[in-house]
């Protein structure tokens, strides 16, 4: 497996890094803010959809790969429809994006499936993704089916 290591220094980049983590699970308690380094960094269980969607067979079995986010220049963080008090509950990353402000600034968007949501006011953009270990095979296969 090649580890996946990206860096975000505008929307379309961080555009990239959203669509490799779209999917993504992770815990409540593995998202951390340190107001001092003005450092916001979470970890993640990715889907790796480059794998999943190779080739052209029918796949049984997926993958999914322990991943770290981390933004730079975070000047505050506000979340919304995420319980802080509880450091075992599970969010599913549905988008991640970028609303601009007076540039460089902007507002980074981190959207959970239930609603929830983490806005990061930045000075700049400035994100990395980076795998941090094995990838474990999974049956699950995310789907966006239309509830309609």
């Amino acid at each position: 497996m090649q580890a996946l290591k990206l860096i975000a220094e505008d929307k379309e980049d961080l555009e990239v890094i959203a669509a490799y983590l779209q999917d993504a699970v992770g815990l409540v308690g593995d998202l951390s803010y340190l107001p001092g380094s003005r450092i916001f960094a979470a970890v993640f269980n990715r889907f790796r959809w480059e794998e999943a969607q190779a080739g052209k067979k029918r796949r049984k079995t997926f993958e999914r790969a322990r991943t770290g986010l981390h933004f730079s220049n975070v000047l505050s963080v506000k979340s919304r429809k995420i319980r802080q008090d509880n450091p075992d509950g599970v969010l599913n990353l549905l988008s991640i994006s970028f609303e601009e402000g007076e540039a460089p600034s902007g507002t980074v968007v981190l959207t959970f499936s239930g609603d929830g949501e983490i806005r990061l006011e930045v000075e700049a953009l400035e994100a990395q993704l980076r795998d941090m270990g094995e990838v474990w095979e999974t049956p699950n296969l995310p789907s966006h089916e239309d509830d309609a």
